[in-house]
């Protein structure tokens, strides 16, 4: 086993156990619901902007595998503080990270700890796990209505 992945396994595995930002928020301005139906990962994802459209806070709760929880509870810490623009730029940068596409030297940069997702690109199957908080996310901040699907 080399250094990333014991690494990735070690990141991984604290993010489960200790989520971060793992509850409800009752003052969330946007609210979206995600759900992988191939293996049964459901997360709700709470985040407040203020005014001048900055993430403020944001909480995740639900249930799903060790990857989603991890992704999810990294994601909320890292988007604290960015605008919603920031956070779907960072959204793709890590798609692109975790699907094994070529990232950018300054997307590289702004992954920060989001970087050690990317081991995920060798199990094709993990990458809906990975990206399933970032989709809720994303429904979150363009206000859709109804459940988000990996589907």
């Amino acid at each position: 086993m080399n250094m990333t992945d014991e690494l990735y396994q070690e990141v991984i595995l604290d993010h489960n156990r200790h989520a971060r930002n793992y509850h409800a928020m009752t003052d969330a301005t946007h609210t979206a619901e995600g759900y992988n139906p191939l293996c049964g990962d459901h997360y709700q994802v709470h985040l407040k902007l203020n005014d001048q459209g900055v993430i403020e806070s944001l909480a995740f709760e639900g249930e799903g595998c060790a990857i989603s929880k991890a992704s999810l509870s990294i994601m909320t810490d890292a988007l604290k503080g960015k605008t919603a623009d920031e956070a779907k730029a960072l959204f793709e940068a890590f798609h692109d990270l975790v699907t094994g596409q070529a990232p950018s030297k300054d997307s590289d940069k702004s992954l920060g700890k989001l970087a050690v997702f990317g081991g995920v690109c060798k199990f094709p199957s993990r990458i809906k796990c990975a990206t399933l908080g970032w989709h809720a996310l994303m429904g979150a901040l363009n206000q859709s209505q109804g459940r988000v699907s990996t589907e």
